[in-house]
């Protein structure tokens, strides 16, 4: 059985209370919220890596460039694809 109240902890935005009720967001076509892994890891982004990746020759494109990279070889593994990119 899904875990409604554990989903709804990964997306901070849904603790917020609209007219005395939690938060439901139901206009998915338009916005989806965000889960706090992707919003700490844009910030982790911001914070460390900031640089054009697969462009520069600097350090920074380098490591935002390897970072880049890394998550995509674990992303297939995630969404359980045949093998990775």
């Amino acid at each position: 059985m899904i875990d409604v109240k554990k989903i709804r902890k990964d997306f901070p935005i849904l603790e917020r209370q609209v007219n005395g009720y939690p938060l439901v967001y139901f206009d998915n076509a338009a916005t989806s919220q965000t889960p706090i892994q992707v919003i700490d890891t844009i910030v982790d982004y911001y914070k460390n890596y900031n640089a054009n990746i697969h462009r520069g020759v600097h350090s920074l494109s380098q490591e935002a460039t390897d970072a880049y990279e890394a998550a995509r070889q674990k992303n297939p593994v995630s969404f359980q694809c045949r093998s990775p990119l």
